[in-house]
């Protein structure tokens, strides 16, 4: 049993989930924040399940030996609805990979004047040589770039707790309503199902399941406090749905100092993401059909390239949710499981 592989775990569990909608606040309110309090409640829901839920599948990917995800999809859903469910996952991880390649050109476009054009290819071609490095060159740049993140996020809330209108901010929207909880359900299940691609195969080198079971609460508990730091931050941001990169906004607001520091941290998140995904991807087309790495990473970048030609905003809006919903029927069977 190893603290450092366990944090390492932990870490690739953060970094596969806070993309390009987590890191410029985004997402959070789209599944969170615009319901005020009773995000929050939803918040504690979504970190619930990712304890729960990131745990036991790593812990049966140790047990059934599964090199990918779709290994364990035979287990879960069995050997005749497990390939649907493999090809669902598959367009899923595409399409978020698309969304982050379309968010690293939004902050390349609006943050530092550049083409979007740039900071997608750039993206690409940094992401190509991570995975051909393999299992070490994610550790390597999750353990670099989740850290910050989680100090940011935390730096953030405290420099917002000081704002004079900062409890009553978060005390809005104190009444029930079944979206937020709906939402809550959806984001886990969305989040959890996709990162299965990236767990499934790190659990299983591992190997140890204390080890693996410990990096699995951590990243949970991890996610949480990130989820819980931003929403605060950002439900002090007046019309919130409005702005594609909310976080930034206040991090011009709150520290303008940090602003070029927190654009990197937004973009390390969305590189961390591609990376996952690709990893993940890669994995799956591999056992299908035979290629070298680079060119099976090059022919699904190329599909996520076409995809990220598309607004972020409206990407992001419309693939997420629609992503969500479906995801809940892997949650619900998993439970069942």
């Amino acid at each position: 049993m190893s603290w450092k592989k366990s944090f390492q775990l932990a870490f690739i569990y953060v970094g596969t989930i806070v993309g390009a909608g987590f890191a410029t606040g985004k997402e959070i309110v789209e599944f969170f924040s615009q319901y005020g309090f009773m995000g929050l409640i939803g918040i504690c829901i979504s970190g619930l399940c990712f304890i729960g839920f990131g745990v036991k599948i790593m812990l049966l990917a140790i047990e059934l030996q599964a090199r990918s995800f779709q290994q364990l999809n035979v287990h879960i859903f069995g050997p005749y609805f497990a390939p649907v469910i493999n090809l669902i996952m598959f367009v899923m991880l595409v399409g978020v990979t698309s969304v982050m390649l379309s968010g690293a050109g939004s902050v390349f476009q609006e943050q530092l004047h550049l083409p979007k054009m740039a900071g997608i290819l750039i993206t690409i071609i940094f992401t190509l040589i991570v995975l051909l490095i393999g299992t070490r060159g994610l550790v390597w740049v999750n353990t670099l770039v989740v850290p910050v993140l989680i100090l940011f996020s935390f730096l953030l809330a405290y420099l917002a707790f000081h704002l004079p209108d900062f409890m009553e901010n978060v005390a809005k929207g104190f009444h029930f309503t079944w979206g937020a909880i709906i939402d809550s359900f959806a984001y886990a299940a969305f989040n959890i199902s996709l990162a299965t691609a990236v767990l499934v195969p790190a659990a299983t080198e591992i190997g140890d399941k204390k080890t693996v079971k410990r990096g699995g609460v951590i990243g949970g508990l991890a996610l949480t406090l990130i989820l819980i730091s931003s929403h605060v931050t950002l439900v002090q941001l007046p019309s919130l749905t409005e702005f594609q990169i909310p976080m930034a906004v206040m991090v011009n607001t709150l520290a303008t100092s940090f602003h070029f520091l927190f654009i990197i941290v937004i973009y390390g998140e969305i590189f961390t993401s591609v990376v996952g995904n690709l990893y993940g991807l890669e994995r799956f087309v591999k056992r299908k059909i035979p290629g070298n790495t680079l060119t099976i990473g090059m022919a699904i970048l190329s599909v996520a390239f076409a995809i990220s030609m598309v607004d972020y905003g409206t990407l992001l809006s419309f693939l997420y949710p629609l992503f969500g919903y479906i995801s809940l029927v892997f949650l619900l069977l998993l439970i069942i499981r």
